[in-house]
């Protein structure tokens, strides 16, 4: 046990040595070696006797389970001897009665060759046939005989036999038999025989399977036998009477531990050829004869466990006071080690491991003397690195506490290093909150990010200061460097590389996305001119041709609108302000979008009010809004479906609504719908998505114009997009 601890021991030191070689902190290394060992514990008195008696108490708590182990191991096989032992006990006498009905028959068959009973049967004095049976019976050891002519008893030598069951079983089993019930309590052994020179004639002989033939089957047997005859056999009575039972029901020997008795049993059912059950045998061995075999030897193994723990303490006492010396002398010299006496050398002693235990930490030593010039020439080196370094860098420890900065980040987030320092990051950079009033810092915190996946990254608006304005930064952080958990973040500025981006972005999306109708609806005429070539009449032609110019010149006016709603994008232009017939605006609409709804069999289905009022607005950008309204009817529509407009006046203003068929978006009153770049994932065809701005556009056009717009299905399940205007937009 000491040498693995002395092993294990040896291993941390070397696993310390690595670690102080990636170090970042001298001092702090300093200070982990000297409490690597605690002081005094070693020195603690009795350390060694201590160690020997632990060791000790476990040896000697293995050796008593071992022992106790041993004793129930030696306990059940005793008891299954004794179990084997009765079950051959049985087996045995009912091997001795087997003998037994063998003897019977031999007795019989010697008698019946005798030449004085055949003078007595040939004579003519039968009265003198009982004497000589009776003498002749008792000679052979038999308890009764007679002599028989078919079924008549010719003569017997006790009435106390009842010969018809005795011939009954005869009968049925031949010349040897088993018979139950033709004595008073006893089951009978029986054996037949033809006498000589008088056919028909045979002389019967039965023995009793009493105390006295059971005393006999004891002693072969070596326990005691007892013979139960059937007859007088009742189930469950006395202490025999479960072991019986079973004995009876399953037909074989049964056998186990009877708590009455105190005593192994064995029982077993004794049964004629034809299957009848005359007797029971029973063998019992009492416990107490197994009991006095077992007290030696757990005594014997007592005294045995007793001397191998008081020698196994001993010598770990001893083994563990040699080493705990050298120990010691380690201890003491990485103590003064982790003091800072980088002159302190370990000493070689102790054996084997303990010599590669000094060996490993002097290597130790030797590393920190090393690392403390190699740290202070690292820490040079990276105070230059991070002052040349354009983006931000701070660093935080396991609570998100600043630790450091670099004069990059001081100078983007308006605040010294000695003024940040100790301060939640969050304090100091200041992150713009979201719609629920949140920080990043509760929900998206890069930082806590990098704790778990190894690195963290976020965009986030922060606010320096009250008077620089909202700034852009870009966040990297990295993972946890050391155990305290520091972690270096990288700072980088792109506020006005975003508005650059941001600009280009509108410009490319807006571009892209209201070209795709004004296009479509130019390949339409043209599909629709080309295959009319040769066919169409003249009138036919004409309005194709008309279309494409009018497709060419709407591409022509979405140029300049794309361009005029950057410009509006970026604050710098507003609407124009006219009289705006809504007639007008579908008229125009119809003339872009027609197309498209013919090329797909739909209709479109116009109802405006007579009452419908005239707005003040630009005429062209509420074009630009039916258009889109239009375009997505006619993309989420099946084929053949109707389309429809209606306008009407509604709270002091114009109220128009666009209708359509389509499934629509899944939640209609999802006001993200509405965002950039959003789609509703409803699309006939994929490969016909837009980018997501045609609502944004409706929205914005109609925002400015200073009313609102909302999606809904009506009782019918139609999906309508509803635009409502006031009379007069904002200037």
């Amino acid at each position: 046990m000491v040498r693995e601890a002395l092993a294990k021991l040896r291993l941390q030191a070397s696993r310390l040595a690595g670690r102080l070689t990636r170090s970042a902190a001298t001092r702090e290394t300093l200070k982990k070696v000297g409490q690597y060992v605690p002081p005094g514990l070693l020195h603690a008195p009795g350390l060694a006797g201590r160690l020997g008696l632990v060791t000790g108490g476990l040896v000697t708590v293995a050796v008593g389970l071992m022992y106790l182990f041993g004793v129930s191991a030696l306990r059940g096989l005793a008891a299954g001897e004794a179990t084997t032992r009765v079950e051959l006990a049985v087996a045995a006498a009912r091997e001795g009665m087997r003998q037994n009905t063998e003897d019977v028959l031999t007795a019989a068959q010697i008698l019946a060759e005798r030449p004085p009973l055949q003078r007595l049967l040939s004579s003519s004095i039968p009265e003198a046939l009982p004497p000589y049976l009776t003498r002749s019976c008792e000679s052979v050891a038999l308890h009764a005989c007679a002599l028989v002519r078919g079924e008549e008893v010719i003569a017997a030598t006790t009435t106390e036999v009842d010969w018809s069951r005795v011939l009954a079983a005869q009968a049925e089993q031949g010349e040897r038999f088993l018979a139950v019930g033709a004595t008073e309590d006893t089951a009978v052994a029986g054996a037949s025989a033809a006498v000589a020179e008088h056919d028909g004639i045979r002389i019967v002989a039965l023995r009793r399977l009493d105390t006295a033939l059971a005393a006999r089957l004891s002693e072969r047997a070596g326990v005691v036998i007892n013979i139960v005859d059937y007859e007088s056999f009742r189930p469950g009575e006395g202490p025999f009477g479960v072991l019986n039972s079973d004995a009876l029901s399953r037909g074989e020997t049964v056998s186990g531990y009877v708590d009455a008795l105190e005593s192994y049993a064995a029982s077993m059912p004794v049964a004629t050829g034809t299957g009848e059950t005359v007797a029971l045998l029973q063998a019992v061995l009492p416990a107490s004869t197994i009991e006095n075999q077992l007290s030696g030897s757990e005594w014997r193994m007592l005294v045995i466990a007793i001397v191998i723990a008081a020698l196994a303490t001993g010598a770990s006492v001893l083994i563990a006071r040699y080493w705990i010396s050298a120990v010691e002398q380690l201890t003491d010299a990485a103590r003064r080690l982790g003091a800072g006496d980088l002159t302190a050398s370990f000493p070689m002693v102790g054996g084997k491991e303990l010599t590669i235990l000094g060996t490993t930490m002097e290597e130790m030593r030797r590393n920190l003397v090393d690392l403390t010039t190699e740290l202070r020439r690292r820490e040079a080196q990276a105070q230059a690195v991070l002052g040349g370094i354009v983006e931000g860098i701070y660093a935080v420890d396991a609570e998100r506490r600043i630790r450091f900065l670099n004069p990059q980040a001081e100078k983007l987030l308006k605040v010294s290093a000695a003024q940040a320092t100790g301060k939640f990051c969050g304090d100091v950079l200041k992150p713009a909150r979201d719609a629920d009033g949140r920080r990043p810092c509760e929900h998206s915190c890069p930082i806590v990010a990098a704790r778990r996946g190894g690195a963290g990254h976020a965009v986030e608006q922060i606010w320096p200061d009250a008077d620089g304005g909202e700034r852009r930064v870009v966040i990297a952080s990295a993972g946890a460097v050391d155990e305290d958990g520091l972690q270096v973040q990288v700072l980088r500025d792109e506020t006005e590389l975003e508005a650059a981006r941001r600009t280009r972005d509108s410009v490319l999306a807006n571009i892209s996305h209201e070209f795709r109708t004004p296009l479509a609806a130019l390949l339409a005429s043209i599909e629709l001119l080309r295959d009319g070539l040769g066919t169409l009449d003249a009138t036919r032609q004409r309005e194709l041709v008309g279309s494409l110019a009018r497709g060419t010149q709407r591409l022509t006016w979405l140029i300049d609108n794309l361009l005029e709603s950057v410009r509006i994008e970026a604050g710098q232009l507003g609407i124009r302000h006219q009289d705006v017939a809504f007639e007008d605006v579908v008229v125009a609409a119809r003339e872009l979008i027609e197309p498209l709804i013919e090329q797909r069999g739909q209709r479109l289905e116009v109802a405006i009010d007579p009452g419908t009022p005239i707005v003040r607005g630009d005429q062209q950008r509420l074009t630009q809004v039916l258009v889109n309204l239009l375009a997505n009817a006619n993309k989420f529509s099946p084929q053949g479906s109707a389309i429809r407009i209606r306008a009407r006046a509604e709270a002091g203003g114009l109220e128009f609504v666009v209708e359509d068929e389509g499934p629509g978006p899944i939640d209609p009153n999802d006001t993200g719908l509405f965002d950039r770049f959003r789609r509703s994932g409803g699309e006939r065809d994929p490969n016909e998505s837009g980018l997501g701005l045609g609502l944004y556009i409706v929205r914005s056009i109609v925002a400015r114009h200073g009313g609102s717009v909302h999606l809904d299905r009506n009782v019918d399940a139609r999906t309508r997009a509803v635009v409502w205007l006031p009379l007069e937009a904002p200037p």
